[in-house]
This record gives C-alpha cells, structure tokens and sequence, in this order.
C-alpha cells in the first residue's frame, strides 16, 4: 500500500487524500483510469497508455486537469516518493464533485487521484492457468476504460468461486475477452483475437503481444471467433499488465493444449520477456 499518493497537483501522505462525497466517480463511476506496470523505476509501455487516456477522456467529454507531460512528471514523483522499483502505478481522473445530477454539470473541476503497488502480481507462466466462461452482460462502450466494471467483477467473482483464474466472457457464440484481461487463441501457428472495437477494452498489453508477433513472424488474424472455436483452439492465452501472455490450460471442463503451455504462447512471453530485459538495462543505465 502506498505511503504517498497523487492528489490533484500533489504527492501527499495517504491520509491526506480525500475525495468529496459528492465526487462523480464515486456517484457514478464518472470517470478513468489506467494502470501501468513499472521496470527498474520507469514507467513500461508508456506512451502507449497515455494515447489509451487520452482518447477514453474524450469519449466521455472529461477534461484532463493537465498536460500529459506534467501527469508523467507527477506520476515519477509519486514512483520516487514510494521507492518502487518493480510495480504498479494505478491511477484515475473523474468527472469531479457536484450536486447529483445525471446529466454532466458546468465547469466543474476534475479530480485526479494516484497510488502505487510495490509488486506485479504476477502468476507462474510456465503452468498456465485454468478459466471458465461466463455471459458478458457489460455495457457495449467496453472500448472505453472507465472506473464501470461492475459487471467485470461479477465475472471475475463467479472465477473466483469456482477456483480458477480468470473468466473468458462471450455475448451469445462470441467471445469477447477476460474478466480483467484480453484472450487469444493459437489455430494452425495463427494468432487469433477479438478485434479491438466497442464490445472490448484494446489493452496494452494485447497492442504490445500483437505488435511482437508481426516482430518474430507469427500471424495474427483480429477476428471474432466462437466459443467452439476457442475450445478447439491449439493454444490459448489471456494478456494483461501483470500476466504478460498468461498461458490457458483449461476453460470449465476442457483441457487446452493438453493441459500445459504451448509452443506459440511460450514464443510470445520470450519475445516479451527479452522486451523487458531491455527496457530494464536502459532504465538502470539513464
């Protein structure tokens, strides 16, 4: 738990942050966030989430209280003030406080909050996990990353009573992508995965294993496919900020890729992981 946080402009102790009770994202879940992983102290894949902020601010019409390079600033403070060498930054912007009203209110100021976690929480890749699936019942803007996911963690909480480890949602014969991750099948050494329109979240994580398999001559097809052809699928995979290409051995009751890591997926976290490596060395030697 961070001792320090971003509060609007400033790095302050934890008990000093307080949110009004009128704050929109607490009334509504009026507002975004993101959440970026850090190497060795510097923030990984950066940019990438920064443009991801950008555009989720303005498709729901939210101002950002500063320019993305004063955000940067205060979020490498906020990494210095709590000494995280490898971890999480999480932080969020909404609509700000105001009398209760459905529609937006003028001239309002946002708030910006920020914490850090001193870990990834990272699960062991090399044996992969076991998922289940569930009805994607979400919102149809899920392109968008606001602090609404309620319906996330209803499927995440149906994971979690069954003992495994991620829900894979599908609306009607399509799936869509994880509770809290995106999924991607093998099919004859083809990567396939949802494509990033409004029924689901274009992670980073997902640009970044996409953008490496063009790096290392894997194919990759974004295309919806069905429940039946993710059971048949070869391989299997979710990917996030904390489990990089997580291997899928199991959804409900059939096992995947006998039960063990594929080649394909095992191809993806080393091309990731020498990415790492290497933003490591450089961040250690600036």
């Amino acid at each position: 738990m961070s001792q320090f946080i971003l509060y609007q402009d400033q790095i302050v102790p934890r008990d000093q942050g307080k949110v009004d009770i009128e704050d929109r994202g607490y009334q509504f879940g009026d507002g975004i966030y993101e959440a970026i992983a850090v190497y060795s102290g510097e923030l990984f894949l950066l940019d990438l989430h920064m443009k991801r902020l950008q555009r989720s601010a303005r498709e729901l019409s939210i101002q950002l209280p500063y320019s993305i390079d004063h955000l940067t600033d205060n979020l490498n403070k906020l990494i210095k003030a709590n000494a995280i060498d490898d971890g999480v930054v999480y932080f969020q912007i909404t609509r700000g406080a105001a009398p209760r009203v459905h529609y937006f209110p003028d001239k309002i100021p946002t708030v910006l909050t920020g914490s850090t976690e001193d870990h990834l929480t990272e699960n062991d890749r090399t044996k992969g996990i076991r998922t289940t699936l569930a009805e994607d019942i979400r919102w149809l803007r899920c392109d968008i990353k606001t602090l609404n996911l309620l319906g996330n963690v209803l499927a995440n909480q149906k994971a979690h009573e069954l003992g495994v480890a991620e829900a894979i949602l599908h609306r009607g014969d399509t799936v869509t992508e994880g509770s809290s991750s995106n999924v991607f099948i093998v099919k004859d050494g083809k990567l396939i995965t949802h494509p990033a329109d409004h029924f689901i979240l274009n992670g980073i994580t997902r640009q970044f294993v996409i953008r490496l398999a063009g790096e290392i001559g894997i194919p990759v097809d974004e295309r919806t496919y069905s429940v039946d052809e993710l059971l048949a699928s070869d391989e299997a995979f979710i990917s996030s900020t904390g489990n990089q290409a997580m291997p899928i051995i199991a959804i409900d009751q059939t096992e995947i890729s006998g039960g063990k890591p594929g080649p394909v997926t095992r191809q993806i976290n080393a091309a990731i992981s020498e990415k790492v490596k290497a933003f490591r060395k450089a961040a250690v030697s600036r």
